[in-house]
């Protein structure tokens, strides 16, 4: 379902290396704004914070696809990560590298101080159902 993620390089504030995980209420991902710029957005809603939107960090493809976020008026994005970060049963975390030119897609709704990103998801591939059943929708 992607727990975290790693972001380095040119996408990070300063040049280093940056782990993010959804627990932490202060999470923030990068998105790419227009002409690669970017902008960090509060990642999901926990149900203990304020603000429209769902509680939680993600959006199944399907409730995408079916049309359960348009109320929201979602802007799809891409997620510069380097990394993601799953769990599996036994609450052990596991790193998956991204390719090169590959990025985590997102949605973000609201707008200013209210704006969210959501990580999209979609069925874990067969190989890697054993860490998790949901995966991060991964593009290039």
């Amino acid at each position: 379902m992607c727990g975290g993620v790693e972001i380095s390089g040119r996408y990070t504030r300063s040049g280093e290396q940056l782990k993010i995980y959804f627990p932490n209420p202060r999470a923030a991902l990068p998105v790419l704004g227009s002409e690669e710029q970017v902008v960090w957005i509060p990642w999901g809603r926990r149900r203990e914070q304020a603000g429209k939107g769902p509680a939680g960090g993600w959006a199944r493809l399907s409730s995408v696809e079916e049309g359960r976020w348009e109320k929201y008026g979602p802007t799809p994005v891409r997620i510069p990560a380097a990394k993601f970060m799953e769990k599996d049963e036994a609450k052990v975390s596991h790193w998956f590298d991204l390719a090169e030119g590959a990025m985590i897609e997102g949605l973000v709704i609201g707008d200013g101080e209210q704006q969210r990103v959501y990580v999209i998801t979609t069925d874990a591939p067969g190989e890697h159902q054993w860490v998790h059943d949901r995966w991060p929708l991964i593009s290039f």
